[in-house]
């Protein structure tokens, strides 16, 4: 079996693992729970293998680079990044409703990766400024950081619904959503790790940059968006520990970072830039 195929059934096992993530949240059924988590684990080993495989298969063709040059490519990294920290988030928390708002992600990065034109699944060789052993540093940095600030405009979107709902007779499912200030709290903690990724991802990209290009900062769109983004959530931080701010206005920040994030991956690529080998 190719890795196109296996990453193809895993996309589905991830619309699986959302719709018994859904009927936990919506019946009040702990088994679906369960079997979600179990349906998530079983995506994510599924998904790992088909990395590996289209790693092991580059090497195979006389490529040989890690599967993390294209949009297809980071798309498939991201998913995985999302549902690894997913995962880890459940199971320290033993709280399994943020899956019903994460899983959709992961889903749709896959689906759409699975658009991408055919040119963009195929593995091709490096283009000459990805032939870098900075490529694997930058990149899972990055992502990594992409995805924990995903989980923190998921569990805003949650501090939202459960918080505009305390003055009302709550249902079954904002029920099941955690008590605000854990949500506040564990999103602040997501902020900080991605935070952190992204800045290291930034450093590593214009060390890469300047081997590559001969410039540590080039004013690329990609790299100025970058920028922009971690001053929103360096904002954001600095609102938190210096001011104090928690609640409906961190939530907020957080939900404006993560279009900033969304702009950064995906809007810069139609733009003329350095960085416009993404997009093919």
């Amino acid at each position: 079996m190719s890795d196109a195929n296996i990453l193809s059934y895993v996309t589905f096992v991830y619309l699986v693992s959302f719709l018994f993530y859904l009927m936990m949240m919506v019946m009040g059924k702990t088994s679906f729970g369960r079997i979600a988590t179990i349906v998530t684990l079983i995506g994510l080993a599924g998904h790992t293998a088909g990395i590996l495989l289209r790693w092991i298969q580059s090497y195979r063709l006389g490529i040989g680079h890690a599967p993390l040059s294209n949009l297809y490519e980071s798309l498939i990294f991201f998913a995985w990044t999302v549902i690894l920290l997913y995962c880890l988030v459940e199971w320290r928390t033993k709280n399994k409703s943020i899956g019903v708002f994460i899983t959709p992600i992961a889903f749709l990065a896959m689906a759409y990766a699975s658009y991408s034109p055919s040119i963009n699944s195929r593995i091709q060789p490096l283009v000459p400024a990805l032939q870098s052993n900075w490529l694997i540093t930058h990149v899972i940095t990055c992502f990594f950081g992409y995805a924990a600030f995903a989980l923190a405009f998921v569990m805003s979107i949650m501090y939202l619904i459960k918080k505009g709902n305390e003055s009302k007779k709550e249902n079954l499912f904002v029920k099941l959503l955690p008590r605000p200030a854990i949500l506040d709290d564990l999103a602040y903690q997501m902020v900080v790790i991605g935070f952190l990724l992204l800045t290291l991802g930034i450093i590593t990209g214009s060390v890469w940059a300047h081997s590559a290009w001969g410039s540590y900062w080039s004013w690329d769109p990609k790299e100025t968006w970058s920028l922009i983004t971690w001053l929103v959530y360096a904002a954001m931080l600095h609102s938190r520990m210096v001011r104090g701010w928690r609640g409906k206005r961190l939530a907020i920040f957080s939900i404006v970072g993560f279009c900033c994030v969304l702009f950064t991956y995906f809007g810069v690529n139609y733009l003329a830039g350095l960085h416009s080998y993404a997009k093919t």
